[in-house]
């Protein structure tokens, strides 16, 4: 299963891909990590791009999203998760990050990118202050429990359909 958590500066994507690879097991692969699947860059997205592809029914891969441009990664059959921070709480957590100093461009910048990700079209929203992780990857357990079936029940049916036909 692919799970894109996609979100704005510490918005709490890393803690809710932790806890879902904690619950559900999986690699967390972060912006542009992928890089270094290869030399060269598009090498590395298209090492990347069907590594994503093969995990759709597969071993779970975490991709954390910070860039819209990533997003675009993501293959068919993965799911999308936007998780949403306020803005005050996005600049407490980015000034913690920064030893306590939040320098005023820096301020300007999560303003400037702050719901950056609202319009995209996601399968859950994730609320990276109040929302309940536990139960969220108890969600997900049940979502790839229901793929894994649908699959196993479809791959059935084809199966049975190419018997039907080598008796003719």
């Amino acid at each position: 299963m692919v799970l894109g958590i996609i979100g704005e500066n510490c918005s709490g994507k890393s803690t809710l891909a932790e806890r879902i690879k904690e619950t559900l097991g999986g690699e967390i692969i972060t912006g542009k990590d992928y890089l270094r699947m290869a030399k060269s860059e598009s090498e590395a997205v298209s090492l990347f791009r069907e590594k994503l592809c093969q995990a759709i029914l597969g071993d779970n891969i975490i991709y954390v999203i910070t860039d819209q441009e990533h997003v675009k990664l993501l293959p068919d059959g993965a799911i999308r998760i936007l998780v949403t921070a306020d803005l005050e709480t996005i600049k407490e957590r980015f000034t913690a990050r920064m030893h306590g100093n939040l320098p005023a461009p820096v301020a300007l910048m999560l303003e400037r990118k702050h719901g950056m990700f609202d319009s995209g079209e996601y399968d859950y929203r994730f609320d990276g202050v109040a929302g309940d992780a536990e139960a969220f990857c108890e969600v997900l357990r049940r979502v790839k429990c229901c793929r894994e079936n649908d699959f196993t029940i479809r791959r059935l049916s084809e199966d049975e359909r190419q018997a039907a036909l080598d008796l003719k």
